[in-house]
């Protein structure tokens, strides 16, 4: 039963709390962390850029992994969202479970 993390940079709380929202009520993902702020420094149609953005890391099977990105693409203002997707080498069959019972099956 493999789950995995997604973490996706957000331009607001606002947006990673209407992410999270959206996909813990769509059942896409188990649960989310927003993390403090960082500042990001990146290229952006040839011009340096450094904005803060807001770390949201979501929890979710494996198999849902697509349907959450399209889910997020559609809610992230970005052009370009940094969605990735990180696989989980083992965690303890009780969380496991846990994810699995609230998220929907495919």
């Amino acid at each position: 039963m493999p789950i995995i993390d997604i973490l996706v940079n957000c331009p607001s709380i606002e947006t990673a709390d209407i992410i999270s929202a959206a996909l813990i009520e769509q059942r896409l993902v188990a649960c989310s962390n927003r993390y403090p702020p960082i500042q990001s420094s990146y290229r952006w149609q040839g011009k340096l850029e450094h904005e803060e953005e807001h770390p949201l890391l979501l929890k979710t099977r494996a198999a849902l992994a697509q349907q959450a990105e399209d889910a997020i693409r559609v809610l992230h203002p970005y052009d370009v969202p940094p969605i990735i997707r990180l696989n989980i080498d083992g965690a303890n069959q009780d969380y496991i479970d846990w994810v699995y019972s609230v998220t929907r099956e495919r």
